[in-house]
Formats: structure tokens, sequence, C-alpha cells
């Protein structure tokens, strides 16, 4: 097997830790009546005798196998069911749950799909009792796949500001804690229209330190931003004047204290809330460990997640591929990292993803030493607006390329690693997987 091959499946085994319909099922069962979920702490268990309605509803890229799950479990009580997944992300017609809606949403960009869906959602959530059972569905891309914009800010000016945000190189988190503040569905306020229903949230984690609050921008978990925190990131990034007029008037009222804040820890609406992680990076980080060991690769994983700029996460990871390549000469080494890394895009740029430029500019970093291979790619299989989850390269792709009168360089400055990579035949495409759980770095020494 080559270099590579071993790369990719080391990654494989990864992406199998992080499936959604294996993962939501470790934590949740049913014995009878009883449906027992699985989190840190005690177990949480519900007597189904007792549900008035078995509600499901969720958002993100894995709600399909993580309803076919649930489906599979408590079919013969579902009362209603509705989840909304990125355009491209169901399940075959023979798999699709029956008792639950699998509908398309847009993202990165939100859409008026999305927004319809959110809107009944909130309705839905809005009528539940105290006898009902909401079991939430939360996955990587919810935040853009639930858009329900506070009025009388519209949709077409939330888009707008998702734009600007992440061609601002702001991260995900920065991102989530503006979004949150425009938003009438997120940031804990899915709680408050659900309370006094009770609530299990199974969540894929896609964010750092898998906090509740931001994964999906944590539509039923407390919030600890506020209004003022909004106003400093877009400030930070030079946006203040530039987002929609609207959006400016919100926060500042919010601020000021004439528009409400979000729910905080300790509100009442979430005594009845309970959250349980099905899968992170680190489970997936764990896996690949496993796999290459199981492949007598001696291996190492970088403590804490690659992140900030992708430049400096390539430069980082590669730098410490070769010391592990100077130290341990005589034997197959593999270094594995995960995370989410950020890009700041200029003016123009071309077709890519953060995935595809950190292996590129791995590839600078590697250059003409053969015994390297590096790997970064999506658990989401869709790296940046690409059908691919990422890119492979090693020692000798720079001048690869080069030999196919293709101009390295220029693709990094202009983001525009995807025509590169796909000419070179580096591209790694998975097609979707119906999972996220941020990215994984790969590097293996020969």
């Amino acid at each position: 097997m080559s270099r590579r091959d071993e790369t990719l499946a080391i990654f494989e085994a990864a992406l199998g830790a992080a499936d959604p319909q294996r993962s939501v099922k470790r934590v949740l069962r049913r014995d009878g009546d009883v449906l027992t979920l699985r989190q840190a702490g005690d177990d949480v268990r519900i007597d189904l005798g007792e549900v008035d309605r078995l509600l499901v509803v969720g958002c993100g890229k894995a709600g399909a196998p993580m309803s076919r799950a649930v489906e599979e479990l408590t079919a013969d009580r579902i009362s209603f069911g509705i989840v909304a997944v990125k355009y491209g992300h169901t399940l075959p017609e023979e798999l699709s749950p029956a008792h639950i809606r699998i509908v398309e949403a847009g993202h990165p960009e939100p859409d008026a799909e999305g927004m319809r869906h959110a809107r009944e959602v909130a309705q839905v959530l809005e009528g539940a009792s105290e006898r009902d059972l909401v079991i939430a569905l939360i996955s990587g891309g919810g935040s853009a796949i639930w858009p329900l914009p506070v009025p009388p800010i519209t949709l077409e000016e939330k888009t707008e500001l998702t734009r600007q945000l992440l061609a601002s190189g702001a991260d995900i988190h920065e991102i989530n804690v503006v979004r949150k503040h425009v938003s009438s569905i997120k940031a804990g306020l899915a709680a408050r229209l659900a309370y006094p229903a009770r609530v299990l949230v199974l969540l894929i984690s896609d964010v750092i330190g898998d906090r509740l609050d931001s994964i999906a921008s944590g539509p039923f978990a407390p919030d600890t931003t506020t209004f003022g925190e909004a106003l400093e990131i877009v400030e930070r990034y030079g946006l203040g004047t530039e987002i929609p007029v609207s959006i400016q008037y919100h926060l500042w009222n919010g601020m000021a204290g004439k528009v409400p804040e979000t729910p905080k820890p300790g509100d009442v609406v979430f005594d009845r809330v309970t959250h349980s992680i099905c899968a992170s990076n680190a489970q997936a980080l764990e896996a690949a460990r496993l796999e290459a060991e199981a492949r007598g690769l001696r291996t190492e994983v970088i403590e804490g997640p690659i992140d900030g700029d992708v430049r400096e996460g390539a430069r980082g990871f590669c730098e410490r591929l070769k010391e592990l390549a100077k130290q341990a000469p005589e034997r197959g080494v593999c270094l594995i990292g995960g995370g989410e890394t950020t890009v700041k895009l200029g003016s123009s740029s071309g077709k890519g993803g953060r995935n595809q430029e950190f292996a590129l500019a791995s590839a600078f970093e590697i250059q003409g030493q053969e015994r390297l291979t590096v790997l970064s790619c999506g658990t989401d299989g869709n790296d940046g607006p690409t059908d691919a989850a990422g890119a492979v390269v090693d020692g000798g792709t720079i001048d690869r390329c080069r030999s196919l009168d293709l101009d390295p360089q220029r693709a990094l400055e202009g983001h525009d690693a995807y025509p590169l990579f796909e000419a070179s035949g580096d591209l790694v495409k998975t097609g979707p997987t119906n999972s996220n759980v941020m990215d994984i770095m790969i590097g293996i020494v020969a």
C-alpha cells in the first residue's frame, strides 16, 4: 500500500468513528417504554408511557442518519418530526426515515427554504406542553440551516452578514456569537420556545472544545455571550459600518438593553433540557490513532486544536512532522491533529477551502522531503464550496505541479487550490459523509 493510500485509510477510520447513526445509538437506547440517554454523569431515563407526544426536530449536516437512528428506536411513538439538512445530505430513499421529514436548506449561506423550516419548528416547539418530549438532533452547519432572523432583519441581510463574516477571517465561534444575536431560535431561544416540554438534545460536535453554546449556535443551550461581544467582533474585523444597517441597529439596541438578551445559565427554560454529545473530533482522532498504530506506525496526536490562520497551522504541523522524521529515521511515524483553521480572503479569491489551502501550504513546507506525506480533510466531505473533502500532498507535490505547467505559488496566494489539485490528482473526494466533526490532519513519515 502506498503512503497516500495508508494516509487515506487512517482518515477513513476517523470518519467511521464519527458515523452519526452509530454515534446516536451509542448514547440512546430503549428498553420497553423506557428511553435512556447516556451523558456525562447520570443517565437520563424517560418513561414513554407518560409522554403525550414525541416531537423530533433538528438541523445540521448529520441530521438524516441521526434521524434514522432515532426512528429505529422510537418509530411507534413519533407524533411529529422534521429535520433540516444541507442540500445533498439526505439518505437514499430506502434508508430515509418514514416518520421524520428530512428537508433541505442552504449552507454555508442561509436561504428561504431554511427559514421556512425553522419557522415551522419554532411553531411546533411553541405549542409543546409539559407532557411532551422533544428530541433535538443538532450537528454542524445548523447555524446556517436554521435561519430565523429577528424582525425586521431580513433573510437577505442575515445572508450578507454571514458572507461578510466568513470572508473576514473570523473563526466559527466568533461568527456564531454574532449570528446568535440576530436569531429568533438560536442561543437558547429554542429551549425558551419549547419550555416546559422535556428536551433531549443529541449533538455531533463540529466546534473546538465541544461547547454546547457553539454547536449550531446552541439553539437549546444557555448562551454566555452578549450583544456587546457581538458588536466587538464585527468591529474587530472592520465590519462595524459594513454590515446591514438593520443589524447594526439591532446589536446597538441589544447592548443598550432595549432588546432582551439571550437566555443565560440558570434560566428556568433549561431546567428540563439535557444535552449529550454523540460524536466529536476527539473521538475521530482516537480512531485514527488506533488505525495508525495497527499499521505499525509510531503515532503522536497533537494536544489541543489546530486553529487560527491556516498557513500558520500548516507550518506548525509540518515542523513537528519533520522533527519526528529526524528522531526516528528507521521507523514509520504518523502525526495526527484536528481542529478548524481560518482563511482570510482578499478582495478576490479562487476556488478551494481551508483544508486544500492547508495541504498546499504543507506541500511547500515539506518540499523535497520525499519521505513525508500530509493530508488535510473535512469530515463532512465538503471543503469550502467544493466537492472535495481536502487534499493529500507529499514532498514531491510542488515539483510535480510545476512539471504540469501549474503555478502552486499563485494558487496559494490566490486561495485557488482546487483547480491546481484537480489537475495534479491530489484532491480527496469522499462525497457528503452526512457528518461533521471538524477537520482531520494526518502526516506520515515513511
